[in-house]
């Protein structure tokens, strides 16, 4: 059975993720003057169309690349004895602290509370078209998944398979594609939730929307 209270409190005494910032490409690193509980914010505006803070630069063939952060936060750690030197792709050059945010919150109790659906491979996913209409009409949670059950088209390079669901019974609690996109291996492209957990998980949503308190 789930336990919303261990898990929020776990969540509430380490209520951060460390984001590790690493040279995407090979070149000479500069930084911008951040230092240890220096302020940052990630990419914002209506479409996230302003870049977040400039954290470094890479000057690679005379051609100067910005590093930006990705999400709001606090610069825990420089790494200032890599200024001025030549790094390569994948080094760690900052570190940041990233305060969770409340939809954060819940997508890390769900995961931890739902059977999650992976990908098997790189593809575009598409429910199929008849449960692509009771969703569009009543949402996921509508939908009851059983083992073996025909529930995905996966379509890759101009090819579309059948995909059955495979795990326990439940409901649709949490879809994680979207029309057109592309997932990894891997990744969770639903969540099913057995239906003696829905009310747990639906206390867990609830305490959270309500006690989490978002950073300023």
């Amino acid at each position: 059975m789930l336990d919303v209270s261990k898990l929020l409190e776990e969540i509430q005494a380490s209520p951060y993720a460390e984001i590790s910032v690493n040279a995407p490409h090979s070149g000479t690193l500069t930084f911008n003057g951040l230092v240890p509980s220096s302020r940052v914010v990630g990419p914002f505006g209506d479409w996230k169309e302003k870049k977040g803070t400039l954290l470094a630069t890479i000057e690679r063939e005379r051609n100067k690349k910005p590093l930006h952060a990705t999400e709001k936060g606090e610069v825990m750690l420089v790494h200032e004895e890599l200024a001025g030197t030549f790094v390569q792709a994948g080094t760690e050059i900052m570190r940041l602290r990233h305060y969770l945010s409340r939809e954060e919150v819940l997508s890390i109790i769900l995961k931890k509370a739902l059977h999650l659906f992976n990908a098997p491979e790189r593809a575009k996913y598409y429910f199929i078209p008849a449960v692509e209409v009771k969703v569009k009409v009543s949402g996921p949670k509508a939908i009851s998944v059983h083992d073996g059950m025909e529930l995905f088209i996966m379509s890759r390079m101009k090819r579309e398979a059948p995909l059955s669901y495979t795990g326990p019974e439940g409901v649709i609690y949490a879809v994680y594609f979207s029309h057109n996109q592309n997932m990894d291996a891997g990744q969770p492209l639903i969540g099913v939730c057995p239906p003696n957990l829905v009310g747990a998980v639906e206390d867990a949503v609830m305490r959270v929307q309500t006690e989490w308190r978002e950073e300023e």
